[in-house]
């Protein structure tokens, strides 16, 4: 499917960060950027004049727009630097290799070496990052060498030429740096023991090393060497707040596809991101239109043939998140956790994005094909023989026992039909009784459509549990129209959702569209029967005083609130100012009834 327009993809982008990419009509990148918030910095280059005539140069060319939501700031940081390096897009700084990221290396040898490096040698060595900043990659190392004391000479320390006494202990040892492995004097056991600590502080597990280092602040403080303690402390904090790894970028994932799907009704999402020398390079969302009620295997089996077959790109290893049949060719891997794991969340995330921004434009430029998608997916959440077209809600108001009343809200395609909206008097229930009160008003409220030849609803929900859909049931068994329309209760405490004859409850995904509109139905009968119940209870109040006046009328009463605004300022009324207002005769009964003892 075409990308949708600028102007369509600007109102639906999402304020997470991420990184975007601005096109040519010939499909040529020209800028890759790196946002915070995709939303407010893309939107930053269409909404002003720019003074930089590059950027008003580039601002003009842009066709399409292409973005990849990530997780962190940082991850969108290193996405960027990868791909400017990948397609030197003619608008970016170019950067070259020897300017990459710093990483921290743990070297293949008997006795580890731990450094910084900026060149990734596929010699069996560990590289852990990147990193955005050496200083934080210093500040690692500093940290380490204060608790694990690790060799930094480049002998080749082989156990033939140590037990040869090929080597002597150097100055390290003497100041205390290092423990001599050279010479027998550490253990290569005890040495690993260090290194996999160091391993677990790189890759974020610092539990055991903060221990270690609170330990030796402690041991400083008591000593009264307040400067040491302070110095471990401040390298402690930097320790505590540091976030090691990023799920964009992981040197031993490499030349991999990473495929994944989400779906709806009538559309499945396949998000495909390229990951070639240990970074993302591509992204791309493929919308597939279900056709036969084809499933998510058989939606994305179809996608990653399309996607390969699109971009010419074929590579043999694939992480998907379940098992999908592509022939003997494909290394096919279903990460369960791990880098590999992130790596398909964040594709995950990529698709449902794509998804929602889709939904989004769709709203915008073809709003019955919003609709319908709605009208599909509630017809299938809620287990209905047809679509919920007309829906009809109904809530009971009748708070500290007076003035019982209803409402009923209508919806019509998924929106409030507010015309149809109806509010009712309870007129045959004493005293506050939900169940008697919502069996009235649904039956009054279909035999009056039934009378009238009106449509009927498709689907009813009344606002309670069990009970109050109990009385909805008899109501409709009454008028000869249980089987005949849909009818559920929403209890108010969990979100459950009862159907007749069921007592297990039926839950909806939080985020779904079809507990949406569910809630919007309930919230707009609430709000619609609160409000009809406290303008009854305040007509109420104001009238029962004044009606209780013997030879004062309901007309009088009318012509007194309009002109004095309450009962109170009446009390208060001159005998001239009634006068004035309702003449004489009645002027002296109010005034009397509030003045004069009885």
């Amino acid at each position: 499917m075409p990308a949708a327009p600028i102007e369509l993809q600007l109102k639906t982008l999402p304020t997470s960060p991420g990184i975007y990419q601005y096109y040519d009509k010939n499909e040529k990148l020209l800028y890759v950027g790196k946002a915070k918030n995709l939303k407010k910095r893309v939107l930053s280059y269409f909404n002003k004049t720019h003074d930089n005539g590059r950027i008003r140069t580039m601002v003009k060319k842009i066709y399409e727009m292409k973005h990849i939501v990530v997780e962190t700031e940082t991850d969108a940081l290193l996405l960027e630097n990868s791909l400017i390096k990948e397609y030197q897009p003619r608008y970016n700084v170019l950067l070259k290799d020897d300017k990459s990221y710093p990483w921290i290396c743990i070297k293949n040898e008997r006795f580890p070496r731990v450094f910084p490096t900026r060149r990734l040698i596929k010699d069996g060595s560990e590289y852990f990052g990147p990193y955005t900043s050496m200083k934080t990659v210093r500040t690692l190392l500093d940290l380490i060498k204060n608790l694990y004391k690790l060799r930094t000479c480049n002998y080749d320390l082989s156990k033939e030429k140590v037990d040869g006494g090929k080597f002597k202990v150097c100055l390290e040892y003497h100041l205390g740096n290092c423990e001599g492995p050279c010479e027998n004097k550490q253990s290569e056991q005890e040495y690993h023991e260090h290194i996999e600590h160091i391993r677990q502080i790189v890759k974020g597990d610092f539990k055991d090393s903060l221990a270690r280092f609170r330990e030796k602040m402690k041991a400083h403080a008591e000593a009264m060497e307040f400067e040491d303690a302070q110095l471990i402390k401040e390298k402690l904090d930097i320790l505590e707040g540091y976030q090691s790894k990023s799920t964009v970028v992981n040197p031993k994932i490499s030349n991999v596809d990473v495929f994944s799907i989400i779906s709806d009704e009538g559309y499945g999402y396949v998000n495909f991101l390229q990951i070639s020398h240990g970074a993302i390079i591509k992204s791309h969302t493929l919308e597939l239109k279900k056709q036969l009620d084809e499933t998510d295997k058989e939606l994305l089996e179809l996608g990653i043939i399309e996607i390969q077959q699109r971009f010419d790109h074929n590579s043999k290893e694939i992480y998907v998140p379940f098992p999908v049949d592509l022939g003997s060719r494909f290394k096919i891997t279903v990460p369960k956790l791990g880098d590999k794991k992130r790596i398909l969340e964040l594709s995950e995330r990529n698709a449902k994005y794509y998804r929602m921004e889709r939904f989004k434009q769709t709203k915008i430029v073809d709003p019955d094909r919003h609709t319908n998608r709605i009208m599909a997916q509630m017809k299938v959440d809620l287990r209905l023989s047809e679509e919920p077209r007309h829906i009809e809600c109904f809530d009971n108001s009748n708070i500290q026992g007076t003035n019982p009343v209803a409402a009923c809200v209508v919806f019509k395609n998924g929106k409030p039909s507010k015309s149809d909206y109806r509010k009712f008097n309870i007129k045959t229930v004493e005293g506050p009784d939900d169940f008697a009160s919502m069996e009235e008003v649904v039956f009054r409220r279909y035999k009056r459509l039934l009378n009238e030849g009106e449509p009927l609803p498709q689907l009813i929900i009344v606002d309670g549990g069990k009970g109050q859909l109990s009385s909805g049931v008899k109501a409709l068994d009454d008028l000869g129209l249980r089987g005949k329309i849909a009818i559920i209760g929403i209890a108010k405490r969990l979100e459950e959702l009862f159907y007749p004859g069921d007592s297990i409850p039926l839950y909806l995904d939080k985020k779904s569209e079809t507990l949406k509109i569910i809630q919007h139905l309930r919230n707009e009968a609430h709000r619609f029967g609160i409000t009809f119940h406290r303008n009854q209870r305040s007509n109420a109040a104001l009238g029962t005083e004044l009606d209780t006046i013997k030879g004062i009328g309901e007309k009088t009463i009318v012509d007194l609130l309009k002109h004095y605004r309450s009962v109170s300022k009446v009390k208060t009324a001159s005998k001239k100012s009634l006068t004035e207002v309702i003449g004489p005769a009645k002027a002296t009964i109010i005034y009397n009834h509030y003045h004069v003892k009885q």
